[in-house]
């Protein structure tokens, strides 16, 4: 064997941290900004929930015609890798503190969605790159090798989704609430430079290449289906993301524990990443949704019976509805990508549009669920009617419910698959 040969393995085990720490950067700007930004928008910005998902649903048309855009660049030139991990890096660092120095005032509006679009291109770019580029990084196109770069990816997904989410409360301390959210920008802004030199090595390996992204390829390989479902699937957790503080402040009246229970949810997703890694590769992807998704729905049951004091039993929701987070992270990507990798397909292109798919889930949310909160008469932080807390019920748990049946019966239909070998 050659020497060349030998350290192959040395260098892909070297580069499953570099992919961790890559994704824990990346992670920052995705669920936790959903989580956050309607509150600091609405408390400290002054502008209403039904502008804020509106907002947030607009940005997502750029996304329609810039994602599959990114994704085309990064596979027309395979060698600029490097550039393209450092520019992804450059706009999270500049745009976290300038997101969270906003200040309420007649051209706020327009600044946030300035700042948003300039955030959520660098998300995109970095998120096309980290999830284009799995065969080159996991050092081979096999499914076990995939499965096992999902699952150090993943896991660096959810630490840095458990840090953004828990940040802002953590940094408070006696500055307030919007001192918090300033400290969060400018921690983010610093993490995203240390993460771009450590990470730099990594994205020098050779491009493995592919054959040119088409529809009827996409069909062939069994991967708009697997792009319908990551859309579907990803509605019931956007949805509790974007409510989960309004459910834990205003309906379960815990205050001062959503940074808790947002900790113990991620950090179950996290921790269940590496089982459920170790699973796909004994028993399929498949198999291993349909076991977490019934855990999803069990949770999603539980919360529409919970009311004020509760804490206990939605810790227990938080415990199963992330270990069920957890299989949907590291199976779905991980999936997408052996069926590209079987047909033989450039991935980066083709993740320009599941990352669409993800943030048009996340946008879906926000765009239909905060007008229509806004409507019934609930206010954040303030007293609301019973009926008014029965629609967020209706919101956060039961809508998700039946997505999530949704979801699952998208599963079925797939095609049963031998475990990867």
């Amino acid at each position: 064997m050659s020497e060349l040969a030998q350290a192959e393995p040395v260098r892909v085990a070297q580069a499953y941290p570099r992919v961790s720490l890559y994704a824990l950067m990346l992670a920052a700007a995705g669920l936790p900004l959903y989580i956050h930004l309607p509150r600091f928008a609405s408390v400290h910005l002054e502008i209403g929930l039904a502008a804020i998902g509106t907002l947030l649903m607009a940005i997502r048309l750029v996304d329609l015609v810039q994602d599959p855009a990114l994704g085309w660049a990064i596979d027309r030139w395979p060698n600029a890798q490097p550039v393209f991990a450092m520019l992804a890096a450059a706009g999270l660092a500049l745009g976290f503190p300038l997101l969270f120095i906003l200040e309420s005032g007649t051209y706020v509006l327009w600044q946030l969605i300035a700042v948003l679009v300039f955030l959520f291109s660098a998300y995109s770019l970095g998120m096309i790159l980290l999830y284009g580029r799995s065969a080159t990084l996991a050092g081979s196109s096999e499914p076990r090798a995939l499965l096992t770069l999902a699952a150090w990816r993943e896991a660096g997904m959810l630490a840095g989704v458990v840090l953004a989410a828990m940040a802002p409360a953590l940094l408070a301390g006696s500055g307030g609430e919007l001192s918090g959210y300033r400290a969060f920008g400018l921690m983010l802004g610093g993490i995203a430079c240390i993460v771009a030199a450590a990470t730099l090595p990594m994205w020098r390996r050779p491009v493995r290449p592919g054959s040119q992204l088409t529809i009827s390829g996409l069909r062939e390989a069994g991967a708009l289906r697997l792009l319908a479902l990551a859309l579907v699937n990803s509605l019931p957790v956007a949805i509790t993301s974007t409510l989960f503080l309004f459910f834990v402040e205003d309906r379960l009246a815990l205050s001062g524990m959503a940074g808790p229970f947002l900790l113990l949810f991620f950090l179950c997703a996290g921790l269940s990443v590496p089982g459920w890694a170790r699973l796909s590769n004994r028993i399929g992807p498949r198999a291993v949704l349909l076991i977490a998704m019934p855990l999803a729905i069990l949770g999603f049951v539980g919360a529409a019976f919970l009311g004020p004091g509760q804490g206990v039993a939605f810790a227990l929701i938080c415990i199963v509805s992330g270990a069920a987070l957890g299989a949907d992270m590291v199976v779905l990507p991980a999936m997408f990508s052996i069926a590209l990798s079987r047909a033989g397909l450039n991935a980066s292109a083709a993740f320009g549009i599941w990352s669409f798919a993800g943030k048009l889930g996340l946008a879906l949310a926000a765009f239909l669920v905060l007008p229509a909160l806004q409507s019934s008469g609930f206010t954040p932080g303030q007293e609301n009617t019973p009926g008014a807390l029965r629609a967020l019920t209706i919101a956060y748990a039961i809508i998700p419910c039946l997505l999530k049946f949704l979801a699952m019966a998208f599963v079925l239909a797939l095609p049963t698959e031998e475990p990867p070998r």
